[in-house]
């Protein structure tokens, strides 16, 4: 039973053994240890950037005004050397209403999940990320960029980030191709919508 034990613990020895060396190593000083999660924490390292954004905005006014008159004026008939201007009067109503309504409303949403790469370090800790995705489907391209500051302790256990955890984000969607172009509107319509 002694034995037993005895190479129990040497076989758990030569199995740490190696890992306590490559910790100790120059090049992993402040590398995770066998407990701990392997998170992004210098630069060229990896992080997984789960974007979830949901913007919404609404705008609505509202004017209504109304003004009314009267008028009436009598007159006449004339005296003397003015008897012949005959008996006169003059009345008149003036109505003035205006109704305006309008209404704002814009919502944008974009689900995406990328990974991007530790460009620097800042002097508290902080991580400057930046990545791109490019995803070509016959002719039409799409393209995600994104750019920011992300705090270690809000990466995961699975060293990943939510956008909205992101300080200074900079998130660009585009795309490029025949269902980008057949939404846009034609030539003239753009240019009647510049002047107009």
């Amino acid at each position: 039973m002694r034995r037993l034990l005895f190479y129990a613990l040497w076989i758990l020895l030569a199995l740490a053994l190696p890992y306590s060396l490559k910790a100790q190593s120059p090049d992993r000083i402040g590398a995770p240890s066998l407990f701990t999660d392997i998170k992004a924490h210098q630069v060229g390292d990896l992080i997984t950037i789960n974007i979830f954004e949901n913007a919404s905005a609404q705008n609505e006014s509202k004017t209504e005004t109304k003004k009314e008159g009267t008028f009436d004026a009598n007159g006449g008939p004339g005296i003397g050397p003015l008897d012949f201007i005959p008996l006169f009067g003059v009345s008149g109503d003036a109505t003035s209403e205006f109704k305006g309504d309008g209404k704002t409303l814009r919502s944008n949403r974009l689900s995406a999940r990328m990974t991007a790469r530790v460009t620097g370090v800042t002097a508290n800790g902080d991580l400057l990320i930046e990545g791109s995705r490019v995803v070509g489907v016959n002719d039409d391209k799409e393209s995600l960029t994104l750019t920011g500051v992300v705090r270690p302790s809000d990466i995961g256990g699975d060293n990943s980030v939510a956008s909205y955890l992101i300080a200074d984000a900079h998130i660009v969607y585009t795309g490029k191709g025949a269902a980008g172009t057949g939404s846009r509107p034609g030539l003239i319509v753009r240019i009647l919508n510049w002047i107009f």
